[in-house]
């Protein structure tokens, strides 16, 4: 069932013995540990060693820190694993999804903005070079999801666009731009393929509603494409494909559907059969409710390998799980075949990347040289170049505003609108803040602004104002928000242009309660206003009204210089071709 001399593999005769012979010496226990992906949560080599000496693991992910930190944190592991580890990072946007510092080349909907396939190759190469100099060994990435629901957020930056075409041929290039590193493999994600359900299966169920017919058109060009280029492996996304099961399961209730990740008829059935896929899979993270409401943990561990999952990401409770699926092995909840053919993808992949040829200490690059190699100026200068040719004038009704100038619009009010914080944005929000104070993207815009001459502010909103009043213990009124509205003559006598500068990650605008003020743009007929989103780009779906918007896709500060240059030149210097529907389907939008 494994053809280890096919693609992904391309192994010798020489490699297939030593693939053999390892899985014929392990222990149950170095079997059943090599199916787990565990994301680490400590640096100690105490807590390190028992990963590999317990646990046997196959392959380990970790959470962000400098690059010196994860390459330690790696050759440790190296160092005591029994067979050479997978080390995995989320290289989907740059070096920065590998460390802290590492170089962010642009996101996946930024990239397929400046419709240039040479960017997502960079972006593969670039990305993973800078993983690989510190000792990582596989991206989860490709992001190649398809963007159809504007309302689905958990991939709309990350995956590049709504064209299934396009898609393709720039995850094919991520996916070459990888492969020129020797030894570097990529698990694209997330299959059969989110972007249609609006709910997040961190949080929810996700659906793909497409009937197999359509599916194989959209998505399924997509995964045939780059698993003819090579591809290594695959992650599977807890997402349902119910029309698709309709068709191959006559008969099936609701109650039996399962997201792919549980689900033979498409791990199996519909990525291995139909598609030909020989790689290896890893299921996305377990802890996502998407997984977890479908049945027990003690069951979905087992059920996950014997859908066609080679590797499960994520121990819940190390001690728990890792019980859990040596006994299911033991038992024969897991057959023997159909283990042996999941260690037979795990290692053949480690032989592919020739892993087991190195020395343990060969695992891991030196030290040396890894300040050059995070920060090398091509990194940045293509990041620049990037910004520059996805910047996006997506709705341009008010012709004249752009370019903007001194002479003409001296005064500049800049209104910052965020969305509502989740606990996690909280929590990061104060772990910035533990690092100093951080300029906000308005006042980094103000900034730009100032500096060509205009005379630009931040908008500040009643709350506050209030705000400020009860920080400092004085008496306030509500009235101030109720009731206190200006003339119009008032509210426009203080500004000649309004840039509405949206830095929403999730969600929808938080715009606060005041009435009249000017958090919310009403006053696109009394004054010219310029809406700019850096995060989300369906800001026009709750701000319909706005005349002009541009999406910048983020904030990064070459891409503000890009943008406050961008301004003042005028139409012409956006480049950018909007990759999403970027109307949100929303007919008023577009008036």
């Amino acid at each position: 069932m494994v053809d280890l001399k096919a693609k992904p593999y391309c192994l010798s005769d020489e490699d297939i013995v030593w693939v053999e012979s390892t899985i014929t010496g392990m222990s149950d226990e170095e079997k059943v540990g090599q199916l787990f992906f565990q994301l680490t949560s400590g640096q100690d080599e105490g807590y390190l060693r028992e990963l590999m000496e317990k646990y046997h693991l196959g392959g380990c992910r970790y959470n962000g820190m400098p690059g010196a930190k994860v390459l330690e944190q790696n050759r440790i592991l190296q160092k005591y694993a029994k067979v050479p580890v997978f080390i995995a990072c989320n290289t989907e946007a740059g070096g920065d999804g590998a460390c802290s510092d590492g170089t962010n080349i642009g996101s996946g909907i930024k990239i397929a903005a400046t419709g240039d396939i040479r960017y997502a190759h960079d972006l593969g190469r670039m990305a993973n070079e800078q993983a690989a100099a510190i000792g990582c060994n596989m991206a989860f990435a490709p992001v190649c999801d398809i963007h159809y629901n504007w309302q689905n957020e958990e991939v709309i930056s990350r995956a590049f666009g709504n064209d299934p075409q396009r898609v393709a041929v720039m995850s094919r290039a991520y996916l070459d731009g990888a492969h020129t590193i020797p030894g570097f493999a990529c698990a694209a994600k997330h299959f059969p393929g989110n972007g249609q359900d609006f709910r997040d299966a961190h949080l929810s169920n996700n659906i793909n509603g497409f009937d197999p017919g359509h599916w194989m058109d959209t998505y399924g060009l997509v995964y045939k494409t780059l698993i003819e280029g090579g591809l290594d492996a695959i992650m599977g996304g807890h997402i349902m494909l119910p029309e698709y099961m309709r068709a191959v399961r006559p008969g099936i209730t609701d109650d039996e559907m399962l997201p792919a990740t549980l689900c033979p008829e498409i791990m199996t059935g519909l990525l291995r059969d139909e598609l030909g896929f020989n790689g290896m899979v890893v299921t996305d993270a377990s802890h996502m409710v998407a997984m977890t409401d479908r049945m027990k943990r003690a069951d979905m561990l087992p059920t996950a390998i014997n859908a066609g999952c080679d590797m499960f990401l994520f121990f819940n409770d190390p001690d728990e799980d890792y019980a859990t699926m040596l006994n299911a092995y033991r038992t024969g909840i897991i057959g023997e075949e159909r283990m042996t053919e999941a260690l037979r993808r795990i290692l053949g992949l480690k032989a592919h990347m020739g892993l087991h040829k190195k020395a343990k200490e060969d695992l891991v690059p030196s030290a040396d040289a890894l300040p050059a190699n995070l920060g090398k100026p091509e990194y940045v200068e293509t990041a620049v170049e990037i910004s520059r040719n996805a910047l996006t004038l997506v709705k341009y009704k008010d012709q004249g505003v752009l370019p903007l100038s001194p002479e003409k619009t001296k005064r500049v009010m800049i209104v910052y609108v965020r969305g509502a914080d989740g606990p996690m944005a909280a929590l990061m929000k104060m772990a910035m803040g533990a690092g100093g104070v951080r300029k906000t993207p308005a006042e980094e815009l103000r900034d730009r602004l100032i500096e060509r001459g205009f005379d630009a502010f931040i908008y500040e909103s009643p709350l506050d104002k209030i705000k400020k009043q009860l920080e400092a213990g004085q008496p306030f009124s509500l009235n101030l928000y109720f009731a206190g509205k200006n003339a119009i003559s008032d509210f426009v006598s203080g500004m000649d242009l309004v840039i509405t500068l949206f830095d929403v990650q999730s969600g929808h605008p938080a715009f606060g309660m005041s009435k009249g003020g000017g958090e919310i743009p009403w006053y696109v007929f009394e004054v010219p206003v310029v809406g700019i989103s850096v995060n989300l780009p369906t800001m026009l779906a709750d701000t319909p009204q706005l005349r002009t918007y541009i999406n910048a896709y983020d904030a990064k500060p070459y891409t503000l210089d890009t943008l406050a240059d961008a301004l003042v030149t005028g139409p012409e210097a956006f480049h950018g071709h909007d990759p999403i529907d970027s109307f949100c389907g929303l007919w008023d939008a577009r008036i």
